[in-house]
């Protein structure tokens, strides 16, 4: 963790905000924070100009979050009307399909990407769309996704996207939850070259949901599926008849601009919903900055568009800039390994922002794959959804960056809205691993358990004092919960639910989820540092530690362990990486528990769902609470079955 990898000379020459800058412009935010916040403010375009910047106080018995709340805007006019002057002709987006050929690409201009929002708006609006109603987007990553969004916000409508991969059920929640008017969606997905019945999975959801009147359903596939007439239409019918011109609503500050949903262990998804001002120039100013952004630069973030990742900063980070930006169907690993790199090289991407689960599973594969491709043109890496390992850190460094690229590791959530921790790259040397240092206007603050600050170095929870632009406003129906969640444990301060470390440099890491801490003997071990050091194997691809009931210790460490391609599990090896952790970490790090895995439970984000594997750990083999987003359910009940067939030979 001490190794340390300087800004390049040459990158830091040209970037937007090199240290001298970071190290003024932070000063500036912490002493004029209304004052810095109105500056960045001024790169929208407002209907009417706020004059307060900020009304926040973060006092659980009377929360307050509100930023340019007199102001009003549209989104949709600062996401593609106002660069319509200078780019009508140059694309927008760059399509791959999850296949190959002509019909699985598609390029976007701007002006056809604006035609299609004026006239899908006027679409919604016939079909009684207004102001502050909710249409929720069930979609494959494909242009028309971005189309609905941006109609949606034109007519000043909510938008609530559910990821394509989730269930009839878990998208039917999500409806209810929201009260949405109407559906968009499409006859089929392809996502690995298998197909995704999205349309069947939409009748299903709203057959028991009397708030949507009606379906509109995109042609991805052209596949027959069923059509109810007066209810549903075909987009592409729709929006050909439809005016090219729909003027934008206008709207305040602080009307909602979007509901994105979380899953809980409960099973009760949570929205939390983002308002229109703050989030548009917390989004736009800190993708640019983040990504030291140049103009003509192409970017691609590789998230599904359901999560907050792809929200903030393949959507509406890009669009607010003028950026051109690369979109994905399919996976990585399909039809080969080369997939992403082959995308890389043929759309020549500068900036690549992807998951760490990604990176660890690609690794498996070895540098092949990527050295049959010319990835010259990248420029900046990016890291989001949760602690990049060290190991996973260097590789993508070396191999991917060509040593040359640095990386930018993001740390947020979706109730931030946007960025809080990130080494920015023209100002901020990288530490494998580490988040790094705050970005303008964000305060962290690591707290121990009694809420008590801790100076210096230190580890603790990671807590954020003050509020910021892109912070999420409330949970849709549950305000109660959005306080004792976030506000409550640690009055004054923003709980992120994580434990961070900060070191002597004032650099933070994040060292996992508080409720992943395990308790080992009265000893409390990170599961990210057990992570770090178990995939730091030369034969692991990449592993998730749980705590499980122990008889002894009151808590043992439960690890699933990937290895690499043509790796042989065996019992050698096994105790093998046990001394491994054991000699990093001390003998208080003891595995009890080592289960080989060839593949972990994850959602579409590329987040390991710890969730279950404690339950699994806990000998609990049916209540896994939501498992709507998980991406492969076989890898569950791959895990459940291993772990039945160790408790049979250790009881025999």
């Amino acid at each position: 963790m001490s190794d340390i990898y300087p800004v390049p000379p040459d990158f830091a020459a040209r970037a937007h905000v090199d240290a001298a800058a970071y190290d003024r412009l932070y000063r500036q935010s912490l002493d004029d924070n209304d004052g810095f916040w109105r500056e960045q403010a001024a790169a929208l375009d407002w209907i009417r100009p706020f004059t307060q910047v900020s009304d926040t106080k973060f006092d659980p018995a009377d929360l307050r979050i509100r930023w340019f709340a007199d102001g009003t805007l549209n989104a949709s006019v600062n996401c593609v009307d106002r660069h319509l002057p200078a780019k009508a002709d140059k694309p927008a987006i760059l399509w791959q399909g999850d296949g190959e050929g002509e019909s699985e690409s598609r390029s976007v201009t701007w002006g056809e990407l604006a035609d299609k929002v004026n006239r899908l708006a006027n679409v919604l609006k016939g079909l009684g769309v207004a102001k502050g109603d909710v249409v929720t987007i069930y979609l494959p990553v494909i242009p028309e996704v971005m189309v609905a969004m941006m109609a949606c916000v034109r007519l000043g409508a909510v938008h609530s996207v559910v990821f394509s991969g989730f269930s009839a059920e878990a998208l039917a929640n999500r409806i209810e939850d929201a009260g949405a008017k109407v559906l968009i969606t499409a006859d089929e997905g392809h996502r690995g070259g298998r197909v995704v019945p999205l349309k069947h999975n939409a009748d299903a959801a709203v057959a028991a949901q009397p708030s949507i009147r009606h379906v509109v359903v995109v042609r991805r596939s052209g596949a027959s599926v069923p059509f109810t007439p007066g209810r549903d239409l075909w987009y592409d019918e729709a929006v050909a008849a439809a005016e090219p011109w729909c003027p934008p609503v206008e709207v305040g500050a602080e009307d909602p601009l979007f509901i994105l949903y979380t899953s809980g262990s409960t099973g009760k998804p949570k929205g939390l919903v983002h308002t229109t001002g703050g989030y548009l120039v917390h989004a736009g100013t800190s993708w640019r900055v983040i990504f030291d952004w140049h103009e003509g630069e192409v970017f691609w973030c590789t998230a599904d568009v359901g999560w907050v990742t792809a929200h903030t900063y393949k959507i509406y980070g890009p669009l607010l800039n003028g950026a051109t930006s690369v979109m994905f169907e399919g996976v990585p690993t399909w039809p080969d390994s080369s997939r992403w790199w082959s995308i890389i090289e043929r759309y020549r991407v500068n900036i690549f922002y992807t998951a760490p689960t990604a990176l660890r599973s690609l690794m498996r594969e070895g540098e092949a794959p990527v050295q049959r491709h010319d990835l010259s043109s990248l420029r900046v890496l990016g890291s989001v959804g949760e602690p990049i390992n060290p190991e996973a850190w260097r590789w993508y460094h070396s191999v991917i960056g060509g040593g040359r690229c640095p990386i930018v590791d993001t740390y947020w959530q979706t109730e931030t809205g946007a960025v809080l921790l990130v080494p920015i790259p023209g100002a901020v040397a990288n530490k494998p691993g580490m988040a790094a240092k705050p970005y303008f206007g964000i305060r962290p603050v690591v707290v121990d358990a009694a809420g008590t600050r801790l100076d210096g170095v230190a580890e603790g929870n990671m807590c954020f004092e003050g509020s910021w632009p892109g912070q999420a406003r409330t949970i849709l129906h549950d305000h109660e919960r959005f306080v004792l969640t976030y506000f409550a444990p640690y009055p004054g301060l923003f709980f992120t639910g994580d434990g961070g470390r900060r070191d002597e440099d004032g650099y933070f890491r994040i060292t996992g989820r508080v409720d992943d801490v395990i308790n080992v003997s009265g000893h409390r071990l990170g599961t990210v540092e057990l992570e770090s050091a178990i995939s730091s194997h030369p034969a692991v691809a990449e592993s998730a530690v749980v705590g499980f009931p122990h008889d002894l210790k009151g808590q043992g460490v439960f690890a699933y362990v990937t290895l690499k391609e043509n790796i042989d599990e065996s019992e050698a090896l096994r105790r093998e990486i046990v001394d491994w952790v054991r000699a990093r970490i001390g003998a208080i790090a003891s595995l009890d528990v080592v289960q080989w895995a060839p593949s972990l439970p994850k959602n579409r984000a590329g987040k390991i769902l710890r969730r279950i594997l404690a339950k699994v750990a806990a000998n609990d083999f049916e209540n896994f609470g939501d498992t709507s987003t998980v991406a492969d359910p076989a890898i569950v009940g791959d895990i459940v079955l291993r772990r039945k067939q160790t408790l049979e030979r250790e009881s025999s």
